[in-house]
């Protein structure tokens, strides 16, 4: 039996309540009856035999790239770049595709005769990655054989000694990379697709990038006019990471992308509710609801998100291609559309949506308040083509307690940019112009990031202009059960229920009106008419 495509429910008087997530806990919410639920497709059935699917797709190439055996010889510098620890989300059940596609890709060079062969995580200006997480990304087989060498590295894009400016794109762009991936006869890259935004000229224009290179697509500019993200006819930084990277190729740096897709299937047996519909749950259903809530109220925070983050998704490959990188991030978008387009008629005036623990940049911390900010009106709100869910000037609603809480680890700069800069300012042009080349250039931030597992210092600004569409776009902003503190600094409202939150969105967009609630995790895209 095919699975079924994602659903727009009408809530009517007989509608159980609707789960929300609400960052390490659910609620179930009554909504108003005639509001709208976009429920995502069910999971599409995985690839029976991925390492032989990932094996016929490195020997079938998309556009005009040989197949890889071909591409390999003895005597070549041979680079294998490969998504961080930002996907999937959550991550994985064991073995990850990562581990599956780089075993595949070393198992050819080896046949080939390649000696020279380095791993690069493709950090950007993300957190270097922890060794349980190099090992779960990549299996203990390529971890021990390549780790103990030196042979696998994280990419740091402030290291001048290890990049390459390779040019300007003719929009002006400074086009520096990593130096060994530059320098190399192939730059294999391994990339999850799990949004549309992902891959693409994306993977190595952004993952093996420099500040100076990214501060051209990582702006104001770029991300108010990419509406959105996810659709890339109408993405700036899809036009950017574009230019670029046909900048790369034109500078003779030979790349062979090889991109994955993967199912829905988000969450384990025990958790599994949490992607049914409500109306379908099951005895276990409930019984697993009740026994979950029961179990986290009485947990304290960090066991409970211990507890989350240890999580693993069952998802399974639905997709791989291989080969020439336009040609192979085509075939991957239709792919990612095949599983999260939901089709969706008009906007509402009020969006709502709850959050859950995890975004691409708290895996294994914190949610702090920034990350929430950017969750919402950076991700969720930003998952539509066509047109947003909520119309210009409407309300988005958001469920997450935002606590006033960072990892210190992970987020030193996050600190001081809740503490100083919105303290003064939420405006994303006044902050950008203000205060981010002394964040991006601060020496102890740098320091952080290059030896420790730290955030880029620029990092949080990002976070904030990810959100500066929707910002633009909104009329309000209301966090329900968020610390008061908190949301305020944010700039938005604070409302204790669901109830509060829709009586405050009145005062916006006037009595009676639409709302539409998106039951999200697992993830889709809203295919807005």
């Amino acid at each position: 039996m095919s699975p079924r495509p994602g659903y727009v429910l009408e809530v009517d008087r007989s509608t159980p309540p609707l789960l929300m997530w609400h960052g390490e806990s659910f609620r179930l919410e009554r909504f108003p009856s005639g509001s709208r639920v976009v429920y995502p497709p069910e999971p599409l059935k995985p690839i029976e035999d991925p390492d032989a699917a990932i094996r016929a797709a490195l020997e079938n190439p998309l556009g005009d790239s040989a197949p890889l055996s071909a591409l390999l010889r003895p005597g070549m510098r041979l680079t294998i770049a490969f998504d961080d620890v930002s996907l999937p989300l959550p991550p994985m059940r064991a073995p990850d595709v990562r581990q599956r596609v780089i075993e595949a890709v070393l198992d050819a060079a080896a046949a080939a005769g390649v000696d020279d062969v380095v791993l690069v995580a493709a950090l950007a200006l993300h957190r270097r990655m922890t060794e349980p997480e190099l090992r779960h990304a990549l299996g203990n087989r390529v971890y021990d054989a390549f780790a103990p060498h030196g042979l696998l590295t994280q990419h740091d894009a402030e290291d001048p000694d290890n990049l390459v400016h390779l040019g300007l794109t003719d929009a002006g762009e400074d086009v520096e990379i990593n130096k060994r991936a530059a320098t190399s006869d192939l730059v294999v890259y391994v990339n999850i697709n799990l949004v549309a935004m992902d891959g693409g000229h994306k993977s190595v224009a952004t993952g093996l990038a420099s500040y100076r290179s990214l501060r051209h697509h990582h702006n104001v500019h770029t991300m108010v006019h990419s509406r959105s993200f996810m659709d890339q006819e109408h993405s700036e930084l899809h036009s950017s990471n574009w230019r670029m990277g046909r900048m790369i190729a034109a500078s003779g740096v030979k790349v062979f992308q090889i991109e994955t897709t993967l199912n829905n299937n988000a969450f384990p047996d025990p958790f599994s509710f949490l992607s049914r519909r409500e109306w379908e749950w099951s005895l276990r259903d409930r019984a697993g609801y009740l026994a979950a809530s029961a179990s986290l109220e009485r947990t304290p925070d960090r066991i409970r998100r211990s507890i989350f983050h240890s999580m693993r998704a069952p998802m399974g490959l639905t997709s791989v291609q291989a080969g020439e990188v336009e040609a192979v991030h085509a075939s991957t978008t239709a792919n990612v559309y095949r599983q999260q387009l939901v089709p969706v008629e008009g906007q509402t005036d009020i969006l709502t949506m709850g959050l859950p623990y995890i975004c691409p940049y708290n895996v294994n911390s914190i949610m702090n308040p920034i990350l929430v900010m950017c969750l919402g009106l950076g991700y969720f709100f930003n998952l539509y083509r066509g047109r947003p869910l909520v119309r210009p000037g409407g309300v988005l609603i958001l469920s997450h307690p935002t606590p006033w809480a960072f990892d210190p680890v992970f987020h030193p700069s996050y600190i001081d940019f809740f503490e100083q800069v919105l303290a003064e300012t939420t405006d994303p042009l006044e902050i950008e112009a203000k205060y981010e080349e002394s964040f991006a250039t601060d020496p102890w931030y740098v320091h952080l990031y290059r030896t420790g597992h730290a955030y880029h210092g620029v990092h949080p600004f990002y976070m904030w202009y990810w959100g500066a569409h929707a910002l633009d776009h909104l009329g309000r902003v209301i966090i329900v059960g968020g610390d008061q503190a908190a949301v305020r600094r944010l700039g938005f409202r604070s409302a204790s229920t669901l109830t509060d939150a829709l009586e405050m969105a009145e005062d916006v967009v006037g009595r009676d009106p639409t709302i539409t609630h998106i039951h999200n995790p697992p993830l889709f895209m809203a295919d807005v008419t």
